[in-house]
C-alpha cells in the first residue's frame, strides 16, 4: 500500500501543468528523433543537458525520460515503412516489418507496434512502481565491498552484452576509467594527469565528454551521409490491428512484455538485446518458422514490446542502485547530478518526489505516445524531408552555446570540439563510444568503494570472498565468463564442420543452427 500511496504522490507532481507539458516535449521529441536516422536519443540527450541544467529536476528528468522512451515509438517507423531503423533497437522490426509494407499492411504494422510499445512499457512501469522500493531497501544493506562487485559486474556486463566487439569494449571502458581520475584526488587532494592545467584540477566535465562524444561525433558522422530527404512512398490504410491481427500477436506482445521487463534490469541489457531476444523466442516457439523474415506479425509486435518494456525497467538499476544500463540513462544520471541528485539506494528517501514523480509521468507519457502514434503517424514521416545539413547545423550551434553556459568556461567548448573529433574517429574506426561514457561514470563510485573497502579490511583482498554480497557477484561474473568460452568454442566448431562439409551442406548446417538458436535466418530477412 506504500507503494500506491507514494504513487499517488507521485501523480500529483506529474500532474503539474509544467511537468505535464515537460512529458508531452519528451514524448513528441523522442519520436521525432526516432523517425530520424542517425540522431538517436544518446545524441539527442547529450545535446539538451546544458538547458535541463536551468530547469526543475523533476521536471528535467521526466523530459529526458520521455525522449528516451519515446524514441522506441518513432524508432519503428522507418524500420516499418523504409526498412531504415530510427533506433538501433529497432533494426529487429526491419525483418518482418518491411516485408508487412511491400505486402500493403504498413498500418498494421505499426499499428500492432504501438499497441504492443504502449502494453510493454505499462509492463514494466507497474514492475518499477513495486519492485524499485524493495530493491532499494535491500540495496541499502550493501556494504563498500558488495558496490565494488556491483560496479564491476555493470561494467563487465556492458562490455559483454553490448553488440560490438568485446575486446574494444573493454578498451574503451579502460579509457573511460582512466579518464575519470584526471583531476584531484578524492583522498589526497594531489592533482592527477593534468600536466599543469588549472583548468583540469576538477576534472573532466561529463556534460562535455558525452556532448562531443555522442553529439557532436554523431553530427559529424551524419553530415558524411546523404544530404537529400527520405520520401515514403508507402500508402499507410488500417493502422488499428483486426481481431485476428490481436489474436495473432496476443502471445507475443504477453511474452515480449515479461523478458523485456527482465533485461532491462540487467546492465547492459537494453533495446537491442530484449528485441533480439525477443525474435529470437517468438521464431524458436513459431509453428512454422519459415514465415518469419516474410511479414510475421509475431515477428514485429514481440520485439517492439520487448524494446519498450526493457527501456523502462532500465530505470530500476539507474534510480535504486546508481547504475545505468546504458549510455543514454548514463545521460540522465548526469543530468541528475547537475541538480545535485545521486541517484542510489537513498534517492526514494532523500527525493521522492524526484523518483514518484518521474515513475508517475511514465503513467501519463505512455498513453500519449499511443494517442499520439496511431492517428499523427503521417505527421511524423514527413519529417524525413527535411535535409540533414540544415539540422546538423543548428544542432552544433545549440551545443556550443549550451556548454559555455552551464561553466562560462570557454575551456568546456574545447572539450566539447576535441571530443567530437574522437567520437567521430571512433565511429569510423568502429568503436562503441558507450563503454567509455559508462566507465568514466561509474569511475568515481569505484575508486571510492575501493578505497573505503581496503581501509575496512586493512589493505586485504580477502574481504571480497568474505563479503556475501561481492562473493556472490564475482562467482556470477566467472560463470558467465566460462558460459561465453564454452559458447564460442561451439559457434567455432560448428563453422569448422560447415566449411568442411562443403557449400550447399554447409549453408544447411548453418540455417539448421540459425533455427535451433532461434537467430535471424539470413536466407528468410529478403
Amino acid at each position: 500500500m506504500d507503494a500506491l500511496n507514494n504513487l499517488g504522490q507521485g501523480f500529483s507532481v506529474a500532474f503539474d501543468p509544467m511537468n505535464l507539458l515537460f512529458v508531452f516535449v519528451g514524448v513528441v521529441i523522442g519520436t521525432a528523433i526516432g523517425v530520424l536516422p542517425g540522431l538517436g536519443p544518446t545524441a539527442t540527450i547529450a545535446l539538451l543537458l546544458p538547458i535541463t541544467y536551468t530547469m526543475d529536476p523533476v521536471g528535467a528528468v521526466i523530459m529526458l525520460a520521455g525522449i528516451y522512451y519515446g524514441s522506441m515509438y518513432g524508432g519503428t517507423i522507418t524500420s516499418v515503412l523504409l526498412r531504415l531503423p530510427g533506433e538501433a533497437a529497432s533494426v529487429v522490426t526491419t525483418f518482418d516489418g518491411y516485408q508487412m509494407t511491400k505486402q500493403g499492411r504498413a498500418g498494421t504494422a505499426l499499428g500492432i507496434s504501438a499497441v504492443g510499445s504502449f502494453i510493454g512499457g505499462t509492463v514494466a512501469i507497474i514492475g518499477l512502481t513495486f519492485l524499485a522500493p524493495l530493491l532499494a531497501k535491500v540495496a541499502v544493506a550493501v556494504g563498500p565491498a558488495g558496490y565494488v562487485a556491483i560496479m564491476i559486474l555493470g561494467l563487465f556486463l556492458v562490455t559483454s552484452l553490448g553488440t560490438g566487439s568485446t575486446v574494444k569494449s573493454l578498451f574503451m571502458a579502460g579509457v573511460g576509467l582512466l579518464l575519470s581520475t584526471v583531476g584531484q584526488d578524492p583522498v589526497t587532494g594531489t592533482a592527477r594527469f593534468t600536466f599543469g592545467q588549472t583548468s583540469l584540477l576538477g576534472g573532466l566535465d561529463f556534460v562535455a565528454i558525452a556532448m562531443g562524444l555522442f553529439g557532436v561525433g554523431e553530427l559529424l558522422h551524419s553530415l558524411e551521409r546523404s544530404e537529400k530527404g527520405q520520401a515514403v512512398t508507402a500508402k499507410i490504410k488500417n493502422i488499428w490491428p483486426s481481431r485476428k491481427d490481436f489474436r495473432d500477436s496476443s502471445g507475443a506482445i504477453a511474452r515480449g512484455s515479461v523478458l523485456g521487463f527482465f533485461i532491462g534490469v540487467l546492465p547492459g541489457g537494453g533495446g537491442v538485446i530484449s528485441s533480439l531476444a525477443s525474435y529470437a523466442m517468438e521464431k524458436r516457439r513459431a509453428k512454422d518458422p519459415s514465415r518469419f523474415g516474410k511479414g510475421a506479425i509475431e515477428g514485429v509486435a514481440g520485439p517492439e514490446t520487448a524494446n519498450n518494456a526493457s527501456s523502462t525497467s532500465a530505470f530500476i538499476p539507474l534510480l535504486v542502485l546508481g547504475i545505468p544500463s546504458n549510455v543514454v540513462l548514463a545521460m540522465i544520471y548526469g543530468a541528475l547530478l547537475l541538480h545535485g541528485i545521486t541517484p542510489g539506494p537513498q534517492l526514494i528517501n532523500e527525493h521522492p518526489n524526484v523518483f514518484w514523480g518521474v515513475v508517475a509521468s511514465m503513467y501519463i507519457g505512455n498513453l500519449m505516445l499511443i494517442i499520439l502514434n496511431i492517428p499523427l503517424v503521417g505527421v511524423f514521416i514527413q519529417m524525413l524531408r527535411v535535409r540533414t545539413g540544415i539540422l546538423s547545423t543548428f544542432a552544433l550551434l545549440v551545443v556550443m552555446v549550451g556548454v559555455f553556459s552551464i561553466n562560462n568556461n570557454p575551456f568546456d567548448m574545447w572539450v566539447v570540439l576535441a571530443f567530437g573529433v574522437l567520437g567521430w574517429i571512433m565511429i569510423k574506426a568502429h568503436f562503441d563510444p558507450g563503454p567509455l561514457v559508462l566507465a568514466f561514470i561509474l569511475g568515481p563510485i569505484l575508486e571510492k568503494s575501493f578505497r573505503q573497502t581496503m581501509l575496512i579490511s586493512e589493505g586485504s583482498f580477502g574481504i571480497f570472498a568474505s563479503d556475501p554480497v561481492s562473493a556472490t557477484i564475482f562467482i556470477l561474473i566467472g560463470l558467465f565468463i566460462v558460459y561465453g568460452f564454452i559458447s564460442r568454442r561451439r559457434r567455432q566448431r560448428r563453422t569448422r564442420r560447415a566449411a568442411a562439409a562443403g557449400p550447399e551442406e554447409g549453408n544447411t548446417l548453418v540455417h539448421a543452427s540459425a533455427r535451433r538458436e532461434g537467430t535471424p535466418d539470413p536466407g528468410t530477412e529478403e
